[in-house]
């Protein structure tokens, strides 16, 4: 069994070059890095990434990246490339090819074709005096002084910088087209994220004969069948003209039963909260979970307007939490 001082010793070797490998790479981006932002923002089509082996894998992360933060990207395999996938391509587009040795064969045998179809290329190479960076529209260096793999043949450093770089493109990209985090929720509309910034009130609301309502002349006993009705825990209250006045909770009627059944015959207007919580209903679902924790309720009556009145939905935070906004 290996030492356990060797194993951390290893850990913390492995990670100290790949960081110094990144840190390296910092002082590297300069105008030509500038250069490769402004094809790439520019492109009018997709940008293509293309790598072989393990820097085909970071292609992939890379290609994701940029699709997902406002830069149509895709991945393409070289491989695959030479027996058909080229007709992926289309003129407008820009291709972005890695390889660290900037040799790698199946990359090479395709870039005739990409000059022909007269495509700009961003290259990310090891080694500047290579093919594949000479081919290059621009060329990024992203070498490293030495691997992190003590034998010197797994690509590890090389790899991890060149995720870096990738990252530092599909950052600045996202700054210069100013794409903001309801622009990230759009392309991700199953996550979290998604969830919160894309679902509105209007969206998970109850409306029409879900609303529980009464009048201003029922008796809290009256009250207390819409509540049950309705299960929502609450009861709005409107009086002739339909317009919200007061909200009665299951929580009042608690407290009304602290004072004697006879509470029960009282009309609604002697206990019911005279200040009901409302929000509208094109305001972001998240926005109603906050102003539920804010106000520590657990429904909302919608109105359509600011100076509506007349409620035309209830939201509950059950709805929110069955949407996965919480």
């Amino acid at each position: 069994m290996i030492e356990q001082e060797q194993v951390l010793e290893g850990a913390r070797q492995t990670l100290t070059i790949e960081s110094d490998a990144i840190l390296a790479l910092r002082e590297r981006i300069d105008v030509t890095f500038c250069a490769a932002v402004n094809m790439l923002s520019a492109c009018a089509g997709r940008v293509v990434v293309t790598g072989m082996g393990k820097s085909g894998l970071v292609c992939q992360k890379i290609a994701s990246t940029m699709a997902s933060t406002g830069t149509p990207s895709f991945f393409l395999h070289p491989a695959e490339g030479i027996h058909g996938d080229l007709g992926m391509l289309k003129k407008d587009d820009v291709l972005i090819a890695v390889s660290n040795s900037g040799e790698t064969e199946e990359i090479l045998r395709i870039l005739p074709v990409i000059k022909r179809m007269g495509l700009k290329m961003v290259t990310m190479s090891g080694n500047l005096s290579s093919t594949l960076a000479r081919a290059g529209d621009v060329s990024l260096d992203v070498s490293v002084a030495k691997e992190a793999c003590p034998l010197g043949l797994a690509p590890t450093a090389s790899t991890t910088v060149t995720l870096a770089m990738g990252d530092a493109l599909a950052v600045a990209l996202l700054q210069e087209k100013n794409f903001k985090a309801e622009d990230f929720a759009l392309f991700h509309p199953g996550g979290a994220l998604g969830k919160r910034l894309l679902l509105r009130v209007e969206d998970l609301m109850h409306q029409g004969q879900e609303i529980p309502l009464v009048s201003q002349q029922t008796t809290v006993k009256e009250a207390l069948f819409e509540i049950t009705d309705k299960k929502l825990g609450i009861t709005g209250v409107v009086d002739d003209d339909s317009a919200l006045v007061g909200v009665f909770t299951d929580g009042d009627l608690r407290r009304c039963l602290e004072v004697g059944v006879e509470s029960l015959e009282w009309t609604i207007v002697k206990v019911m909260n005279v200040k009901p919580k409302r929000i509208l209903r094109q305001n972001l679902a998240a926005k109603a979970l906050q102003q539920m924790e804010e106000y520590s309720v657990t429904s909302l009556f919608v109105f359509e307007q600011q100076e509506d009145t007349r409620p035309v939905g209830i939201v509950h935070l059950h709805d929110l939490l069955k949407a996965g906004v919480v």
